[in-house]
Formats: structure tokens, C-alpha cells, sequence
């Protein structure tokens, strides 16, 4: 995941704004539908939003900040409420209403065949660029969803920023803006008040931008906790759930090794049990290590164990001497020890900027 962000002074976010009521800040996005447009990214923006609000309620109970949202059509107006399971999208939020401006507008990708579609679309659409000029003169955040980027480009106000759009846009969108940068590489781009993602796929990667921003920078990091894909996350969730079983296909010594580790990281470490495990000498197994990770199985296994710890403090409220048992280590000073030389920080700190949960909710994992 690549993510381009320029060295330039952002809005400030809401927490940073005062409050003339005791009700909890929100942060309203604008998000103008086309005839033409791409929904189904705007309903998966939507449906980001309304998980970093529960993540943000888990957290900071009622007074949490919160983000909300209206869809728009194409002059401006407020959609007509949808029935069925397009309600909860389309339904007025009563924080989302009023004629105070919103703090961000998205523009979703948009169907069109090749760059003339593109580029007759914005054609059409010319009033709703002149709108996000305004808005940008304001200084509310735009952001944007592939093709996208064509109708905020066309405001004139982005002449120098950077943006993000799938390879095979790049040329087109040169010879039309040639004032505008290419983030090159990159999945998203952060410039200013400009947030531009290249692909439908990409749409998280803007809502963890957004929530940083909007939300703070605590939130905004247990958002990405959550947003992000983490593979290392799951398999330590699964491992700490309950010792899963290794598909037979895993059959090399090493492979053996690791899955042996996997289903024992309480248990005391030994050298021997594990190259029994694998069916090879010691002296075999350190050197498919050495060959294969760079490392030894005593580094690998506080590894593995470090990626259980760190799950258990981000879902549970176990003690950091509980959680040290359940990773293997019956001393807590070395565990703690250990977490600090692979995660930069200590457990206690860790969960702090990590939990998930607020303290008024338990999650436990038995230790037995």
C-alpha cells in the first residue's frame, strides 16, 4: 500500500475547532452523485464512514466525533430518501443537515468508455466544478475516486497539486491538465486540501486519510488498525483464538517448523522439540532459518509471539503479566522487554494506541 503525502499544512481537523455546544464535533462529507457515476464507491465510502463512527463510539462512548454524510444529485440538492436497504444511506442525518457548508466533498469515479467519454462528461458537468472551486476557495477538503479527479481538476484551483489515477488515465489526464503532478506509484495522494485515490479498491485508504484528519489522530490510527489488511493480524487472531490445524500441503522442514511454533507459542522454547517437530538435526533447522528468513527460530518465535500480543491488547483488557503467560513468556519484565525490541514501544503504550475497545466492554482469552 503506497501513499504519496505532500509537506504541506492541512485545514485543521474538528477536534482542533471550538465548540460553542456540548455536542459532539461532526464532520460532514458532500457527496454529489452524476447520472453517470460509479455508486457503488460512494456506498462503500458510506459504509467506511459508519464503521469509523462505531469504532469511535466503542472508544470515546457518546462524545465521540463523528462523521457524517449526504448524497447529493447532480445541482446540489439533497437526494429524496431510498426504501429498503438504501435508507440507511439516503435517510437525512439530522447533524448532516442545515445550510452550514460541508467540511469535504467526494466525487466518485464515473462511467465513461475512454478519455473523449471522459472528457465530454466533464463537459456536462461543468457548474458542479465551479462548485468545488468554491468549495475549495472555502477551504473544504476534496476528494476524489479515479476519473474523479477530472471534475475537480477542471475547478482551476489545483494547478501544482499531486494526483493519483489509474495507469492507464495518466497520459490523458496530462494533456488536459498539464499543471497538475502524478503520484506516480502511489495508491493515494495526500496534497492539501486534495485526497485522490486511483481505484474503487483504494476507497479505505482515503476514509484513514479522512479520519485522521476529521477525527484525530487516535482515532484516526485505530481506524487504520481496522481498515487496513493486515495478515499477520489474522493469523495471530486465528492462533489466539484456538491452535488451528496446518494444511497438509505445508510439508518442508521449515514449514513444519512454523506450524509446530504456531500451535505451542505458550509453551517454553526448545531447540530440540522443535527440529523433532520437523523432523530434522538442529544444526539442519538453524540453517534453513538463517537460509530462508534471516533469522533464528528463537527470533521468528518472538515474532510470532509479539503479533499475538499485540492482537490481545488491541481486543482484550487481560492484564500485560496475562498476556505475557499466553504468549510464552512467564516472566513479564522479558516480555516486555522483547515487545519494546520488535514493536518500538512498550505494552502498556501499545494499547493505549492501539485498543480497540473502551474499558466499559471485556473481551477475555482464557489462559489455561
Amino acid at each position: 500500500m503506497a501513499i504519496h503525502r505532500a509537506n504541506i499544512a492541512m485545514p485543521p481537523s474538528l477536534l482542533s475547532l471550538p465548540s460553542a455546544t456540548a455536542k459532539p464535533p461532526v464532520f460532514r462529507v458532500d457527496i454529489p452523485l452524476l447520472p453517470e457515476s460509479a455508486v457503488g464507491s460512494a456506498l462503500q465510502f458510506i459504509d467506511l464512514l459508519r464503521g469509523a463512527n462505531l469504532l469511535a463510539s466503542q472508544r470515546q462512548g457518546a462524545q465521540a466525533p463523528r462523521l457524517a454524510w449526504r448524497l447529493l444529485d447532480a445541482e446540489g440538492l439533497p437526494l429524496a430518501p431510498l426504501p429498503g436497504p438504501l435508507a440507511a444511506y439516503t435517510t437525512p442525518d439530522e447533524q448532516a443537515t442545515g445550510p452550514a457548508p460541508a467540511h469535504a466533498l467526494l466525487i466518485p469515479s464515473f462511467h465513461a468508455p475512454d478519455i473523449p467519454g471522459i472528457r465530454a462528461v466533464a463537459a456536462r458537468h461543468q457548474a458542479l466544478s465551479r462548485q468545488l472551486g468554491i468549495a475549495l476557495d472555502a477551504g473544504q477538503k476534496l476528494l476524489t475516486v479515479g476519473n474523479g479527479a477530472w471534475l475537480a481538476a477542471q475547478s482551476g484551483r489545483l494547478n501544482g497539486r499531486q494526483a493519483c489515477l489509474p495507469w492507464f488515465y495518466v497520459a490523458g489526464f496530462e494533456r488536459d491538465f498539464p499543471g497538475i503532478g502524478h503520484s506516480l506509484g502511489q495508491d493515494l495522494s495526500e496534497d492539501g486540501p486534495w485526497l485522490s485515490c486511483a481505484l474503487p479498491s483504494s476507497v479505505n485508504l482515503l476514509v484513514m486519510a479522512l479520519a485522521r484528519h476529521a477525527l484525530g489522530p487516535e482515532l484516526g490510527t485505530a481506524c487504520e488498525t481496522v481498515m487496513a489488511p493486515d495478515h499477520q493480524r489474522a493469523r495471530a487472531a486465528l492462533q489466539a483464538n484456538a491452535q488451528q490445524h496446518i494444511p497438509a500441503t505445508r510439508d518442508s522442514a521449515l514449514a513444519r517448523a512454523i506450524a509446530w511454533m504456531e500451535a505451542h507459542l505458550d509453551e517454553p522454547y526448545s531447540l530440540a522439540r522443535l527440529a523433532e517437530a520437523a523432523s530434522v538435526s538442529t544444526r539442519t533447522l538453524l540453517r534453513h532459518f538463517q537460509q530462508e528468513l534471516s533469522q533464528s527460530p528463537l527470533d521468528h518465535l518472538h515474532s510470532l509471539r509479539c503479533a499475538r500480543a499485540r492482537v490481545m491488547l488491541e481486543v482484550t483488557l487481560e492484564s500485560v503479566p496475562s498476556i505475557a503467560v499466553a504468549c510464552g513468556y512467564a516472566d513479564p519484565a522479558a516480555f516486555r522487554r522483547i515487545f519494546v525490541r520488535y514493536t518500538g514501544m512498550a505494552p502498556a503504550e501499545y494499547r493505549k494506541r492501539h485498543a480497540l475497545r473502551a474499558p466499559r466492554r471485556r473481551w477475555r482469552v482464557d489462559v489455561k
